[in-house]
């Protein structure tokens, strides 16, 4: 059913990246949340590691608007779907506003997503080196695509009050509103290292802090009443709210998880089933593994399955009744000796994939299945070994499955992101993952008995078949289970 959703809305943007999009985008949704604000928050393109400090603050799940990912035509039911009974919506963007997938034009920048939302959009700008010629800078971005609506300026790391008269002045000569300045001040404690900043989960009590000195910075700087009056502006997103549950014959989504059926019968706990017969799907968490978009736990619960999540540095077995396991990205390099040392957790995984129960891995999922990360033994279901690199691996993908898997036909076609420090010897199987159609040709990933393992972070909302394929694997093992002595 298409809704028109009124949702104000703001996206934040920059002419490069280190401009401070994640400083303003985080600490205005800090600040407005303080206000009593529902806020939802969202994040262009594919990273996973700003979304988890919007979630901090606001109180609710970051999620990502990838339009190469999931097409152009998902960007505004996803927002949709995470929006829905919100105050404002912020959405932070990717590097430069009009920097997208390489030689693809538009596709997948921030001032695409901000025209697919009808958003207006707010640019902040490095100021540190310049004065007059910031209304040069700001004149050509907000000229360059007259459908993108450039609504104000923050201006960011402004030296004194000589400084920021000099850039106003200039802004006014050029027409465009100054929402906010911020001086240059000692950088909020915001770690980076290898792939961006520290996650959430691996520095939670000084990630709030850092949030609420954000918040604070922000609040000082910018016009909240202004933003928000701006965000007013955004007109009605006429769409169909992206829904996690599969449409019934003839009908549209809506279904509560509660009302779907576990394929096969039911089943008694402890064998692979959760009490009322819903396959569980053991979700691997904690600071090692830090990279999932929020739709794919929804997705798994729609199609009929439990999700827990476990710590994989910590816990010694899987969940009780575990009979399907998704391994996600994150930094288990970091934690090398620490996973290494939960011997009986590596041994658990290993017989579960031993035993044929499904597994879905991705990334640094790929590197904890190996033989070894680093001279580190890990769980030994892959006949390959792992080790950090000097070279970056980054960029998007357009993969078709090479061999059938839990998680998708021979033949499926799905694009995704690459990101990572590491490499994997061999970086494929006898039976691959996937094969690479573009930016290059190359087969990756393996597909061993019931496992998937790969380098390919994907996102499931463009294709939910991935999710109701790996919940139907594992409620077929839980039903052979069942049935073993």
């Amino acid at each position: 059913m298409v809704i028109s959703s009124t949702v104000p809305r703001l996206v934040i943007a920059a002419p490069s990246s280190g401009s401070g999009k994640t400083t303003v985008a985080t600490g205005l949704m800090a600040a407005f949340a303080e206000r009593g604000l529902a806020v939802s928050p969202h994040k262009a393109g594919p990273d996973y590691i700003d979304p988890g400090y919007h979630a901090l603050a606001t109180g609710r799940p970051g999620r990502n608007l990838d339009a190469f990912m999931c097409g152009p035509d998902l960007v505004a039911p996803l927002f949709a779907h995470g929006a829905a009974g919100c105050d404002l919506a912020v959405v932070e963007g990717v590097m430069g506003l009009y920097d997208g997938a390489a030689g693809r034009g538009e596709l997948a920048s921030t001032a695409q997503v901000a025209k697919l939302l009808r958003a207006p959009v707010v640019l902040v700008v490095d100021a540190s080196s310049q004065s007059r010629s910031v209304a040069a800078l700001v004149h050509g971005f907000a000229s360059f695509d007259p459908q993108v609506r450039l609504g104000g300026v923050i201006l960011n790391k402004v030296g004194s009050d000589r400084h920021e008269a000099m850039l106003r002045e200039a802004l006014e000569e050029a027409g465009m509103p100054v929402l906010g300045v911020l001086r240059r001040a000692p950088q909020v404690a915001t770690p980076s290292r290898h792939l961006g900043l520290v996650p959430v989960a691996e520095r939670r009590a000084d990630a709030l802090a850092a949030v609420a000195a954000l918040a604070d910075q922000v609040r000082a700087g910018c016009d909240l009443d202004a933003l928000l009056a701006l965000a007013r502006t955004a007109p009605p997103l006429a769409c169909e709210p992206w829904s996690p549950n599969p449409a019934p014959p003839g009908g549209t989504p809506g279904r509560s998880p509660g009302e779907l059926e576990a394929r096969g019968p039911g089943r008694s706990p402890g064998n692979g089933a959760a009490p009322h017969g819903r396959p569980l799907i053991a979700v691997a968490g904690g600071p090692a593994f830090t990279f999932s978009y929020a739709e794919h736990a929804e997705l798994l619960r729609a199609a009929g399955a439990d999700v827990v999540t476990f710590d994989p540095l910590n816990d010694e077995a899987l969940p009780p009744g575990t009979s399907g396991l998704v391994i996600g990205g994150g930094f288990p390099e970091v934690y090398a000796p620490e996973l290494s040392a939960n011997e009986p957790l590596r041994a658990a995984v290993a017989a579960f994939a031993a035993a044929g129960g499904p597994v879905a891995a991705e990334c640094a999922g790929l590197l904890y299945l190996a033989r070894s990360l680093d001279g580190k033994p890990m769980c030994g279901v892959l006949d390959a070994d792992a080790r950090m690199s000097e070279r970056l691996t980054l960029g998007y993908r357009e993969a078709v499955a090479v061999s059938d898997s839990p998680l998708a036909a021979a033949g499926t076609r799905l694009r995704g992101h690459e990101f990572h420090r590491t490499v994997v010897e061999p970086g494929s199987g006898t039976s691959p993952a996937w094969g690479f159609t573009h930016p290059e040709r190359r087969v990756e990933g393996f597909v061993q008995g019931n496992v998937h393992a790969s380098y390919l972070h994907t996102h499931w909302a463009a294709q939910p078949s991935v999710a109701s394929r790996f919940a139907a694997a594992a409620a077929d093992f839980a039903a052979a289970a069942a049935h073993r002595p």
